[in-house]
């Protein structure tokens, strides 16, 4: 009988302890959207060596995808920012291949990325990364892009952007995430 008021005791504390543990657990702020967000706006300035998709950030950020100079970089740029802030993904050049199926957000919240579709080439063409919202409009953190909002532009600027603009949002920040 001694035993097992000592088995249920035990029971009890490491039960009452974990729901502690579950609630410490929720309490503690993510700041990974945060520090993706810091991590963008740090960049905002850097600028092409030559206005060919070059200097020693540019490349840094094309070398972190696999990419060598030249190459358009707004997706490397994305990765890059992703890379630095601990993720191990997304990771690529190419700015369709960070909107899959199963990253994609009805609504986007900080650190979640941004797609510009082109319908001349009929594809997402440029990617930038969500800093915040205000009413109907996205302010991002964007590479590879100029004051117009070109997909090929000459460094890392903020931008405002509406949100009909905008044709899809991934949220790479949550493990998976469906359609929310």
């Amino acid at each position: 009988m001694a035993t097992i008021k000592l088995l249920l005791a035990v029971f009890c504390f490491a039960f009452t302890g974990s729901i502690g543990m579950l609630k410490r657990d929720l309490l503690v702020k993510d700041r990974s959207r945060e520090k993706l967000v810091n991590l963008a706006t740090r960049e905002i300035g850097v600028r092409e060596k030559t206005g060919h998709n070059d200097g020693i950030r540019v490349e840094a950020y094309l070398a972190s995808v696999g990419l060598k100079k030249g190459q358009p970089w707004c997706a490397a740029f994305v990765s890059w920012i992703y890379k630095e802030a601990g993720f191990i993904y997304p990771r690529s050049g190419w700015s369709p291949a960070l909107f899959p199926l199963y990253r994609l957000a009805r609504s986007a919240l900080p650190g979640d990325l941004l797609a510009i579709y082109f319908p001349k080439l009929k594809r997402i063409a440029h990617v930038g990364i969500v800093e915040k919202q205000e009413g109907n409009w996205y302010l991002s953190v964007e590479g590879n892009t100029n004051s117009q909002g070109s997909s090929e532009g000459d460094g890392v600027y903020r931008k405002r952007r509406h949100v009909k603009a905008i044709y899809q949002i991934a949220d790479w920040v949550k493990p998976e995430r469906r359609i929310r």
